[in-house]
């Protein structure tokens, strides 16, 4: 029997998700980012990628890119959620066994596409992003083929809002041309060792020999990619166990023996379990940061926030308060930095500059055994004030009896300008208040989607 497996990646989806729930920002440039331009962009939209932004991409060089016409939106993560939720409701109808990646992607292998033939499997795609358009309202693109790289390769060729179908007989013929970078696994590093073998497509590193192989890239690993390249892929399709910690960690040549240098260490890898936490659609309560030393031994410490978050500078400068020094621990040659505590649910904090300033601690007061670790210390941070009167932020949602539902488009001198619109409204009506007017108040962020009879029924449900 001939497999199909798909795969269905939503669109530029944090990004989609506020155009679909506000939608004077469709057709325009956004950036999900949050709006002070420090951090890193979780998601563009297709607008803003024309200019050269892209998720992952430091959010003052993604506005400059994009110039004065970009807007820049703090991240509404329960509203991401409740659009994901929805979506693979619509997928579950349709699918048994769905392997989810993330917030905003999935593997699928239908039964009912077993030995179809690619037009039969372009009909069956389409009527899915059709359904989960029409309930939805967001964009999907899907990709299929024998086996998961093909299915991956083909929703991005897909891309935007559309359907790529890779043919058995077709594959090497679309795969061999393409950058070896395509290939799943093929990360910064191998991508240099590849590089620097004069590999450069997929097709170069699938006419290596066995032993080639095994000679630029190493055992296992290697062998996995050059099946790949070769075209064999029989990886199944299955749920994944639910990640409850998402880590990155580096060894390093020469041991570190300065702060400077554990500093851009822990920056690296903090980076780097940031990046995969975006991927993964949840926030953080707790941030660990390990340090094995150059006799091998490892500390270990951890601290608690009271909510959880995906902001990157929020984790960075908590993992700074715990982190240890050559001049305390000895040298150090590897560093890693975990976010666990993983939740679906993220807080917006009023004064997050509070939690985001890195502070190192103060050495003098700590009273530490060299060498001995210290397992999961605590780290007490400072509480968040209580709401000021008349405070709004840009991109806060709001209500208002007669109004209705709106968005904060922005405030100051006493004043605060909001735009009245939902998903279901179309471009709303602005209006001007006083910032401390008693009938203006905090909205529900999932009020925007205007799913009121499916959220009611997931909240009995739950």
């Amino acid at each position: 029997m001939s497999r199909w497996v798909l795969h269905i990646d939503m669109d530029a989806f944090y990004a989609s998700v506020e155009q679909l729930t506000r939608p004077t920002l469709q057709g325009r440039p956004v950036l999900v980012a949050g709006v002070s331009g420090r951090g890193v962009v979780a998601g563009a939209s297709y607008e803003a990628r024309k200019f050269g932004a892209r998720s992952a991409m430091p959010t003052h060089r993604a506005a400059r890119l994009v110039g004065p016409q970009a807007v820049l939106v703090a991240p509404r993560r329960p509203v991401y959620s409740a659009a994901s939720r929805r979506v693979f409701e619509i997928i579950s109808r349709r699918v048994d066994v769905v392997e989810q990646l993330s917030i905003d992607e999935a593997f699928l292998e239908p039964e009912l596409l077993v030995d179809a033939t690619p037009e039969q499997v372009t009909a069956w795609a389409n009527e899915l992003r059709a359904e989960i358009k029409e309930e939805t309202g967001l964009p999907s693109s899907i990709g299929a083929g024998s086996g998961k790289q093909y299915a991956k390769i083909g929703s991005g060729l897909a891309k935007p809002d559309g359907v790529f179908v890779i043919p058995k007989e077709e594959q090497l013929a679309i795969l061999h041309p393409l950058s070896v970078g395509e290939l799943w696994g093929v990360g910064p590093v191998t991508g240099a060792k590849l590089s620097a073998a004069g590999i450069e497509t997929i097709g170069d590193l699938a006419a290596l020999s066995e032993r080639e192989v095994e000679i630029a890239l190493g055992g296992v690993v290697g062998k996995q990619l050059w099946q790949l390249a070769r075209g064999v892929d029989d990886r199944p399709v299955a749920p994944r166990a639910e990640s409850k910690q998402i880590s990155s960690e580096h060894t390093y040549p020469q041991d570190l023996t300065t702060a400077p240098e554990v500093d851009e260490a822990l920056k690296r890898a903090a980076a780097e379990s940031h990046r995969r936490l975006l991927r993964d659609g949840r926030g953080a309560r707790t941030v660990t940061v390990k340090l094995k030393m150059s006799d091998f031994h490892i500390e270990s410490r951890s601290a608690t926030l009271p909510y959880a978050t995906d902001d990157q500078e929020t984790l960075l400068a908590t993992a700074f308060k715990i982190v240890r020094y050559p001049d305390e621990v000895g040298p150090v040659r590897l560093v890693g930095v975990s976010y666990s505590g993983l939740e679906e649910s993220l807080q917006d904090v009023l004064f997050p500059e509070l939690d985001q300033a890195i502070v190192k601690p103060a050495r003098e007061t700590v009273d530490y055994e060299a060498g001995v670790s210290d397992g999961a210390a605590r780290v007490e941070l400072v509480s968040e004030p209580a709401p000021q009167a008349g405070r709004w932020q840009a991109t806060q949602d709001v209500d208002h009896p007669e109004y209705g539902h709106g968005w904060v488009q922005g405030a100051g001198k006493g004043w605060v300008t909001v735009r009245f619109e939902t998903r279901a409204s179309g471009p709303g009506r602005v209006r001007s208040f006083r910032a401390d007017d008693p009938q203006l108040a905090p909205g529900d962020p999932l009020d925007s989607l205007d799913w009121g009879d499916w959220l009611a029924g997931r909240e009995e449900g739950d």
